[in-house]
């Protein structure tokens, strides 16, 4: 049976304090962050809170609990956008006035905002890691940081900011990209002590705020024409990368391979020049080369054989490959290796 919780939704103090009431849990405050650590009987891990200025506040959660638990964020003067970061298991969101819950998947980010009769209901699932990040934004206190911008910010943006009365509901979702990924580790690693620990969270979060507000306009693209490469993607271009490395003497071709981890080929492509700094087919040649490398010094293979154990045909093309990479072609390599062994 699920636990179920009713917390205030005005701002990240009055969330956690909540929270803690419901769960009969402690909460230790040092400076304007709030640590709520879940009591035994309900699981393990922590719920950290933390309030900036001009309304704008962050609360991750990593923690694994022993039951479901459903969160109601009833309103309190007006719900604030939440804009949500979700590293590990699916979770599950969905307005008052909706039926059905909609997904958030691990390594997607959702951009909520509610409307004051209809407050968010999260659901989080038992016995499975939760690591998720919200951040929160009250845009009436927010107006004051950015009016100066206004006049000139992208009409899309506008209309999540210019809403300060929470009066339109709006719900998007996408994966997030390396960059905020990576952001988010810096905030939750933060080695800093007292007034720093503020300033340097404060100052991450507003990095993961503006390359949210990038990235929103780049997901309102077309799939070919993102710009922005996603944490999820990377990932799948690590896959792309490990099966290469498997398949050296055969691997898949391009097409194949794209299709085989679930991306486009130009995603693929671009995944490659990013993460490897290399095309797709420059990463096999690099990686055959150094595989042959290795074979010349830890086996008794012929260059012949060497040559078909990377997959390649041709010796000379081989030879060719190799003397560009090593200055030496592989049989001269071979010989010096051999007799360098030898002293």
């Amino acid at each position: 049976m699920a636990l179920k919780l009713q917390v205030r939704d005005s701002n990240v103090e009055e969330i956690i304090l909540d929270m803690a009431k419901n769960l009969n849990a402690k909460v230790e405050e040092d400076n304007k962050e709030f640590c709520l650590k879940l009591p035994k009987k309900l699981g393990s891990g922590y719920i950290l809170g933390m309030q900036f200025s001009h309304g704008l506040g962050m609360i991750e959660y990593k923690i694994t609990l022993k039951q479901e638990v459903n969160i109601e964020h009833e309103k309190g003067v007006l719900h604030p956008l939440k804009l949500l970061f979700n590293k590990e298991a699916t979770i599950l969101h969905k307005f008052r006035d909706q039926k059905n819950y909609r997904e958030i998947r691990r390594l997607e980010n959702a951009i909520l905002s509610s409307i004051p009769k209809h407050n968010h209901i999260f659901v989080l699932p038992s016995e499975k890691p939760i690591h998720l990040y919200s951040l929160e934004i009250n845009r009436k206190l927010f107006e004051e940081k950015i009016e100066d911008f206004l006049d000139n910010m992208d009409d899309d943006l506008l209309e999540l900011f210019r809403d300060v009365n929470g009066t339109n509901q709006f719900y998007h979702k996408e994966y997030y990209s390396l960059d905020i990924a990576s952001f988010l580790e810096d905030f939750s690693e933060c080695e800093f002590t007292d007034f720093m620990k503020t300033v340097y969270r404060e100052g991450k979060v507003y990095e993961i705020l503006s390359r949210q507000m990038q990235q929103y306009k780049d997901d309102l693209k077309g799939p070919r024409e993102r710009k922005i490469i996603r944490k999820a993607t990377v990932e799948k271009i690590e896959d792309a990368a490990r099966i290469i490395q498997d398949k050296l003497d055969n691997h898949p071709t391009i097409v194949s391979l794209a299709k085989r981890v679930g991306l486009n080929q130009n995603m693929l492509q671009k995944g490659f020049k990013r993460l490897y700094k290399v095309t797709v087919n420059e990463y096999v040649r690099n990686l055959r080369i150094e595989k042959a490398k290795e074979l010349l010094e830890k086996t008794d293979l012929n260059i012949t054989e060497v040559c078909y154990k990377i997959g390649l045909n041709s010796r000379s093309y081989f030879s060719k490959l190799f003397k560009e990479k090593y200055g030496l072609s592989p049989k001269d390599y071979h010989r010096k290796f051999r007799e360098e062994s030898k002293n």
